[in-house]
């Protein structure tokens, strides 16, 4: 086992872990570490706790302090420099004429490097940029090219539920979501309903999706042919997963149908479901949405 400590770098980004080495450190506190990309401010979100060797990253590399007043007043400043140099690259853009579009810009802790965080259709030939730069700033220069979801994650907003968006607050990492979560909850496939700010699915697709496929495992499927407790037959007509309901057209005297809503413990059916299959026509609908 190795005691480690959980360190984020920016608001909703991925934990890393360190060692605290001689240093009392709590969930909370500022530390100063060496990262890949140099000497980095970070807050710690986990406390020292034991973790399997198996699930750390050699080598660990340990704390170099608790950060000081001195080194809050540095983190203030560079975010400063950046407002600065984010409006100093975008002029350098428009300039060279590049079909890019400019996100985000950071410095790193020890003003080593500044990163330019950008978006584009494709490919872009930015090493005229990089030089014009670097020739201003005198540092280190590395561009980096994102996708609609990171851009999202860094400028955050507001979800059609009112909050704050997940990616943006809480998510360290993004989720596979496909179109087939949003049929097992029995969502619409409305592109407009089922996608994020960043025009891709909703992460939160996936908050639910355990639980309904556990419940999905306990019900019959819409069309499939049920026995009820009062000894008639009929098919399925609709579902309520969560409280367990099942609308069924029940077969009368005389040919007559009548929907009626029974618990699924007052059914009998074959067990376990089909799997819910979507059409061609939904996947080209909505086939942009599907995340990567």
């Amino acid at each position: 086992m190795t005691k480690v400590i959980g360190v984020r770098f920016r608001k909703a980004g991925k934990v890393y872990f360190f060692s605290p080495g001689k240093f009392q450190i709590e969930q909370g506190s500022h530390v100063i570490v060496e990262t890949a990309r140099g000497v980095e401010y970070g807050w710690v979100v986990t406390g020292p706790k034991e973790v399997k060797d198996e699930e750390v990253v050699q080598p660990l590399k340990s704390v170099i302090r608790l950060a000081t007043d001195q080194d809050r007043r540095t983190v203030e400043k560079n975010k400063e420099r950046e407002r600065e140099a984010f409006q100093i690259c975008q002029e350098k853009i428009q300039k060279h004429g590049l079909e890019m579009k400019l996100i985000d810009a950071e410095y790193t802790f020890d003003n080593n490097k500044v990163l330019f965080y950008f978006t584009a259709d494709g490919r872009i030939d930015f090493r005229d940029l990089v030089k014009d730069l670097a020739s201003v700033f005198r540092t280190r220069i590395e561009l980096r090219q994102i996708g609609v979801r990171d851009e999202t994650k860094i400028r955050g907003g507001i979800g059609i539920c009112g909050r704050s968006l997940c990616c943006s607050t809480y998510l360290s990492e993004f989720s596979a979501v496909s179109i087939r979560m949003a049929k097992e909850q029995n969502l619409s496939l409305n592109p407009t309903k089922i996608s994020g700010v960043c025009g891709r699915l909703m992460c939160c697709l996936t908050n639910e999706q355990e639980i309904y496929e556990e419940l999905n495992r306990h019900l019959p499927s819409v069309g499939d042919s049920v026995t009820t407790s009062d000894g008639l037959r009929g098919t399925v007509h609709s579902l309520s997963v969560l409280r367990k309901l099942v609308k069924v057209i029940v077969n009368l005297e005389n040919d007559e149908k009548e929907i009626r809503e029974y618990h699924v413990d007052d059914l009998r059916f074959k067990p376990r479901r089909k799997k819910q299959k979507v059409s061609k026509e939904e996947l080209k609908e909505l086939g942009e949405l599907e995340k990567e």
